[in-house]
């Protein structure tokens, strides 16, 4: 069996973007590991949800472990760095935000955990971030380098499949599955996800829906229950969610290539 390590921004980020492929990878019988840049301090919490005096870094740190329970995770570790808040905030400048980490340094302590996991595979996010979130952008540069530095086989960065997304929500239309008052998030920025003619791979989990909504629940500072992705009706959250998207360059041969990743990965061409 192999290991898989997924490196995201801030709690509810692995729920939200590759959840599927995690629990997939864990059903087969394969080791999955979560590692955090942040804690999300600056993450904006449901109303009511926190406790008197209960800080949201920590509850967020809990929501991780429950999250990590609901797709069979085995390990979550956090680096240590400050969330940086929404680009062009004033946080991003703050001392000990992930922002203003030098990327060697934090690569370096990525790079700890790559060593002692020997992972086949290392998911990151596409060189934007996926929708231009500063932590997102330095989980590419930062996760990119820590893969260099242990010699990672396969980085796969995670996206958004934007061609995908808009052929979807139109055939779900014309299928009328799309309640009447249901509104799509806007896909029209340049820097929401990528063009499906630069993404090289797919992981199909729609078998693991189920696990991803139950991981993105657990993220209950964050999400209510009528939050607008968990009140997605079922056709459209399979549609959504139940297919993630990576960008894997370089690619490698199939001689070479680790079982983990021909199993879960499929090439879009």
């Amino acid at each position: 069996m192999g290991t898989i390590v997924s490196f995201h921004a801030h709690p509810d980020d692995e729920a939200i973007g590759s959840a599927g492929t995690l629990a997939r990878a864990a059903a087969a019988g394969h080791r999955v590991v979560l590692v955090f840049a942040t804690r999300g301090e600056h993450g904006e919490p449901v109303p009511g949800v926190l406790a008197d005096g209960e800080q949201l870094s920590l509850r967020r740190s809990a929501e991780c472990y429950a999250a990590a329970e609901a797709i069979g995770a085995a390990r979550v570790e956090f680096l240590g760095y400050i969330d940086s808040g929404m680009m062009g905030e004033p946080t991003n400048d703050a001392p000990y935000s992930f922002w203003q980490a030098k990327v060697e340094h934090a690569a370096r302590r990525l790079a700890v955990i790559l060593d002692e996991e020997e992972p086949d595979v290392l998911t990151v996010y596409d060189d934007n971030g996926g929708y231009g979130h500063p932590d997102h952008i330095q989980v590419h540069r930062v996760g990119m380098r820590a893969a260099e530095l242990s010699a990672v086989p396969v980085v796969a960065q995670g996206t958004i499949n934007r061609d995908w997304m808009v052929r979807g929500m139109s055939g779900l239309q014309k299928a009328g599955e799309l309640p009447e008052d249901w509104k799509p998030p806007s896909m029209d920025a340049p820097t929401f996800g990528k063009p499906e003619s630069e993404i090289t791979h797919r992981v199909e989990a729609v078998d693991f829906v189920e696990a991803k909504r139950d991981a993105m629940r657990a993220h209950a500072s964050q999400m209510s229950p009528d939050h607008f992705m968990l009140a997605m009706p079922d056709p459209i959250f399979t549609m959504g969610f139940g297919t993630e998207f990576y960008i894997v360059d370089p690619e490698p041969s199939p001689a070479a290539a680790p079982d983990l990743f021909l199993e879960l990965f499929t090439p879009l061409r």
